[in-house]
């Protein structure tokens, strides 16, 4: 028994340092959509206030990077760590190439403005650090970012951008 317990050690214990030895990595999925840039702090003092706040100039811009298919982001859901989410629930077509900025606040959806809006005047992302989610309807992950301010946004401008 004692030498059971010594090899399962030696396993554990070399799995352990496998992993703690690969660096860490961002997960990448085989999405055509992706997150192009967030703008997670929207410039001025921040106000959701519905007639007078900032908070449409707060948004996330998401891209169809396939070279030849249009994807529908009917039922795609954006989501943050604390839990806060948008669902896409009209059909908006992105065709190859094309982007859609989703943005806080109240207006009127736009495909030929590329613009969403999650009608709601609260600020989705925090100004010093949070974690984006982009999902498949079928809830599969298909883009995920982490961010700080102090690392990401180098020149303070609020805007970061992940997907040239």
């Amino acid at each position: 028994m004692r030498i059971r317990t010594i090899a399962t050690t030696a396993v554990a214990a070399g799995a352990l340092a496998a992993l703690t030895a690969a660096p860490a990595q961002a997960a990448e999925y085989s999405s055509a959509l992706k997150i192009r840039g967030i703008q997670y702090d929207a410039p001025g003092r921040d106000s959701n206030a519905y007639a007078t706040g900032n908070t449409d100039d707060e948004y996330l811009t998401i891209k169809n990077y396939s070279s030849g298919s249009t994807v529908n982001l009917k039922g795609y859901v954006v989501k943050d760590k604390a839990g806060n989410r948008f669902i896409f629930t009209a059909n908006h077509y992105l065709q190859p190439g094309d982007y859609v900025k989703l943005r806080g606040g109240r207006g009127t959806d736009s495909d030929a403005r590329n613009v969403v809006y999650r009608d709601n005047c609260n600020f989705m992302w925090n100004n010093d650090k949070d974690t984006i989610y982009l999902m498949k309807p079928s809830g599969a992950g298909a883009d995920t970012h982490a961010y700080t301010k102090s690392q990401n946004d180098r020149d303070g401008n609020g805007y970061i951008t992940y997907h040239n």
